[in-house]
């Protein structure tokens, strides 16, 4: 292609490519970028981004460069755009341009009697989506929303009542086959809890990877793998399909909450839904706490728009610590505050974590 036909080419961006929102990684705002069809993604910075949003097959480097130079303050040279484009190109980005090969797989551990993970479903995403719309008039704000409301009062008459939750809680451990019940409750709960993410991922456009069995001995659980969520578009998208479990959790104890406020003092009943409703208010509220892996620190990465917030935190440390200030002066403010509040907050966190564990153990025993 001779220089001239370079500066006139009108390229564009592959149908289906996806884009992310910008996300805050350590001292750089970056967004992701996925092939459609290998799923292969990589980050790129601000410019880069600005771009590829200009792609759309309507513009050349006459186009292109004044708007760029509006944007940053420098205009775009030719060897830059050709060096641009023919990364995207070699990336397989561009419309017309040869499909890439798929990035192999990164090896899996061999499954072991201890450990191991195993599809259950061959299409994933077709089931979930079946799923979906069976469920799609339960998905609507106008069920929704009182459904929320509902749990906070009952999580509200609970608090009130905790004193005899716990007693009722208590006397649990003293019924081993109400107690295999309730461990048999919560099982079967942490796997709608997984269906729940794929259904809701899918409701905002999300597609679902894998759907299979990871086993630690001696315990099997279900997990949901939501392949895309990272770059439906919106925050409030994010936040539900990170918190659909929790709140699916907390759905789920509504009936036996209600149940239990209502049953008279020394019914035989109250014990195991006593049990019941505490240990299961416990799982899904642990899931909201903003520690990683759980579904809590996602959530709040996703409210502030950062990316791998608690790696990039130890990375802001470590740099504060070792007294790097020309490390250092790559970061906002904005950067700073988060990775610092952060820091601060998730130690706090795990010290009421660990004093709450603590003092519940001990009602339960004492």
């Amino acid at each position: 292609m001779t220089a001239t036909s370079a500066r006139a080419h009108r390229p564009a961006l592959r149908p289906g490519v996806l884009l992310s929102p910008p996300l805050l990684r350590g001292p750089r705002t970056v967004h992701l970028v996925k092939h459609p069809g290998t799923g292969a993604a990589f980050e790129v910075g601000i410019k880069e981004h600005f771009l590829i949003s200009l792609l759309d097959g309507t513009r050349n480097l006459d186009d292109v460069a004044p708007a760029y130079a509006d944007r940053f303050g420098r205009r775009l040279g030719e060897e830059q755009w050709n060096r641009f484009l023919g990364l995207l190109g070699a990336r397989g980005l561009l419309s017309g341009a040869p499909e890439p090969a798929a990035p192999a797989p990164a090896p899996k551990p061999p499954n072991t009697f201890w450990r191991g993970t195993r599809p259950l479903v061959a299409d994933a995403d077709a089931t979930t989506a079946r799923l979906h719309r069976a469920l799609r008039p339960l998905l609507r704000r106008v069920v929704q929303l009182p459904l929320l409301a509902a749990v906070s009062l009952l999580m509200g008459a609970l608090a009130w009542r905790s004193g005899a939750l716990l007693d009722d809680t208590a006397e649990l451990v003293r019924q081993p086959v109400a107690l295999m019940g309730v461990a048999l409750f919560l099982w079967m709960s942490i796997t709608l809890h997984e269906l729940a993410h794929g259904v809701a991922a899918q409701h905002y456009g999300g597609r679902v990877a894998e759907i299979g069995l990871r086993w630690r001995f001696p315990a099997a659980l279900l997990h949901c793998t939501v392949d895309n969520y990272l770059f439906l578009p919106g925050r409030r998208a994010k936040l539900v399909v990170a918190g659909a479990g929790a709140h699916l959790n907390m759905v789920l104890l509504l009936p036996f909450g209600i149940w239990w406020l209502l049953l008279p003092t020394g019914a035989p009943e109250r014990v195991p839904l006593a049990g019941l409703l505490v240990l299961g208010t416990v799982q899904a509220l642990s899931n909201l706490v903003p520690l990683p892996p759980l579904d809590g620190y996602r959530m709040l990465g996703h409210a502030l728009g950062t990316a791998h917030l608690a790696p990039e935190t130890r990375i802001y440390l470590a740099l504060r610590r070792s007294g790097g200030a020309e490390a250092l002066a790559g970061y906002s403010a904005r950067a700073r505050r988060i990775y610092t509040a952060y820091a601060i907050g998730s130690a706090v966190l795990v010290l009421l974590v660990a004093a709450a564990t603590c003092a519940f153990v001990l009602v339960l025993i004492g």
